[in-house]
């Protein structure tokens, strides 16, 4: 098979940890000696020993920017005129209420922004009763809900909403800032105090008239693509309560899946958007490094952090894209972008598109994710894609920088905090010591792959627009209660969900998961399109007509809020 002796990607089967025995190895890690006996082994099974041989000649790529020669001006606000054209055709799931059917009600008078607004504060009051709590929201301030609502029909009533966002519902990750709100970032010592400003996502959100329902949920400082929250309460994936939704921006993809809102602000470090949702059956749009300013959200794992939509349907994806991209002048890592463009986002075809396949790394999923993923590759094709096969070598070369990225800018981060050391979940403790295990010379060697890949990736997309891999390598896993209020660590199926994910965040390049099916117990199947910097558009298309050819399937868990 093409490709097959460059694939260097592996599964692991490592022991899973839960309760006490998490905590146990949490503890044994804290301790001086008995870190010096199990480091070791554990950053050889990691990969990390093999790493520190490499000799890359390269300099380092500290932020994956991608420069342009004509740079877009900072914009204060999005451009509602231009949001109010942005039309899907009605493609998309039946049981999904979009952004387009909340304004469509207004508009003719159905309902209120104040009635949606008291349907959704009982969603989510639903939503957290019985056993199997789906917990989609850290915080929710009735009040505020309540006070946006009535303002919002106050300009329907007039005929002046400001866009066709006025009094749609939408969440925020909870890493994110947004008046009245603390942003805990899923702790229990961060957010002590109501942020003072806006998130400029959240800002550009609130200035076309979006009901922000409140702080969504999320894995404890966005270390894990799973639900875990041992503070707040771990979220439930709404196609199957028993089961995980993914993460970190767990609370978003099951605020959204559950027909809560149709779309919630995410942030993905290493697949945190397009993780949680594809196991939760909707779409996550990861832009290209800078296109959304990050100013406002917590400053966790600069190199490779992302701010983007999860959404229902792939044109609710493309209207919260809309609203929340752009340069901004409060984000200096936003202002090297050309403008923001959706041009040919809606094409019902993908005449011309030429789709990248690596197929070791596409077969190397569950079989029936594997199944879903041809079958809709091959529905591509009719649609006019042409695939053609290609080469990624260096996969797992490529996935250390990215953990030594990733998890050492987080303990950089967090050892801002000694105090709260000891406030974290096992399952946190144990990630920050690898992370503080990582030293310079690791991480300036991580950057400079980083500058190997991004032009290894300048060469692919010479020859193709995108490439396409399942999104995931597993559905959704099952948790226990009693795993999901004591903490768990699942090394294995970590490496599974994010099999596709980590290279989008280590060369800055957009990706986005769309619904590609369902397993045999009826969890959803994602699967990924990976493109060039700055053609979130392209994405955007290719999902859409993917949407056209996939059957979606209404979650146990859903709300109409219509």
């Amino acid at each position: 098979m093409s490709g097959t002796s460059n694939y260097d990607l592996k599964s692991v089967k490592l022991p899973r940890l839960a309760g006490g025995q998490l905590s146990m190895i949490a503890g044994a890690l804290d301790s001086g000696v008995l870190r010096a006996l199990l480091l070791p082994s554990m950053l050889k099974s990691a990969g990390i020993e093999a790493f520190r041989t490499l000799a890359p000649e390269e300099p380092p790529t500290v932020f994956p920017l991608s420069f342009v020669s004509k740079k877009a001006e900072p914009e204060d606000g999005p451009d509602l005129k231009a949001l109010n054209k942005i039309e899907g055709n009605g493609a998309g799931a039946t049981h999904c209420r979009t952004i387009r059917d909340y304004s469509k009600a207004y508009h003719d008078g159905k309902t209120t922004p104040e009635d949606v607004a008291k349907r959704a504060l009982e969603a989510i009051k639903n939503a957290d009763a019985g056993a199997l709590k789906l917990r989609p929201f850290i915080a929710v301030n009735d009040g505020d809900v309540m006070q946006q609502a009535r303002a919002s029909a106050e300009r329907w009533k007039d005929k002046k909403p400001l866009s066709v966002l006025d009094g749609v519902p939408m969440a925020v990750k909870d890493e994110v800032d947004m008046v009245p709100y603390p942003t805990t970032v899923g702790t229990k010592f961060f957010g002590k105090g109501p942020a003072k400003q806006d998130a400029t996502v959240v800002a550009r959100l609130r200035a076309s008239g979006a009901l922000l329902l409140g702080k969504a949920n999320m894995h404890e400082i966005g270390i894990s693509t799973d639900g875990l929250n041992v503070n707040f309460g771990s979220t439930r994936n709404p196609y199957n309560p028993k089961h995980d939704t993914g993460g970190s921006s767990s609370g978003s993809a099951t605020a959204v899946s559950a027909g809560i809102c149709p779309v919630a602000v995410g942030a993905d470090g290493g697949g945190s958007i397009r993780v949680p949702a594809a196991l939760c059956g909707v779409v996550g749009l990861k832009p290209t490094f800078g296109r959304v300013s990050e100013f406002g959200a917590a400053p966790l794992c600069w190199s490779v952090a992302h701010l983007g939509p999860i959404a229902a349907t792939v044109e609710d994806a493309a209207m919260g894209y809309a609203c929340m991209a752009g340069p901004d002048i409060k984000d200096p890592n936003s202002l090297h972008q050309p403008s923001v463009t959706l041009e040919g986002w809606n094409k019902a075809d993908l005449k011309g598109v030429k789709l990248g396949v690596y197929r070791p790394w596409f077969e190397h999923a569950a079989p029936e994710i594997v199944k879903a993923c041809n079958a809709l590759l091959e529905k591509l094709v009719a649609a006019g894609a042409q695939v053609k096969e290609v080469v990624i070598p260096g996969l797992d070369t490529m996935r250390v920088a990215h953990v030594i990225s990733i998890f050492g800018e987080m303990a950089g981060s967090m050892n801002n905090y000694p105090a709260n050391s000891k406030d974290f979940g096992a399952e946190v403790r144990f990630s920050l010591v690898v992370g503080r295990e990582f030293n310079a010379c690791d991480y300036i060697k991580a950057q400079r792959i980083r500058t190997r890949v991004i032009d290894m990736f300048k060469d692919i997309y010479k020859d193709v627009d995108a490439i396409i891999t399942p999104a995931t390598g597993i559905t959704a896993p099952e948790v226990s209660l009693k795993d999901a209020e004591g903490g768990w660590s699942d090394l294995s199926s970590t490496t599974e969900t994010t099999r596709y994910a980590f290279p989008g965040n280590l060369a800055g390049l957009p990706a986005i998961s769309f619904p590609a099916g369902y397993d045999s117990i009826g969890l959803p199947i994602g699967m990924q399109a990976m493109g060039r910097w700055w053609e979130e558009n392209l994405l955007l298309r290719i999902a859409f007509n993917a949407e056209k050819l996939v059957e979606r399937r209404k979650p146990v868990m859903f709300f109409d809020l219509l």
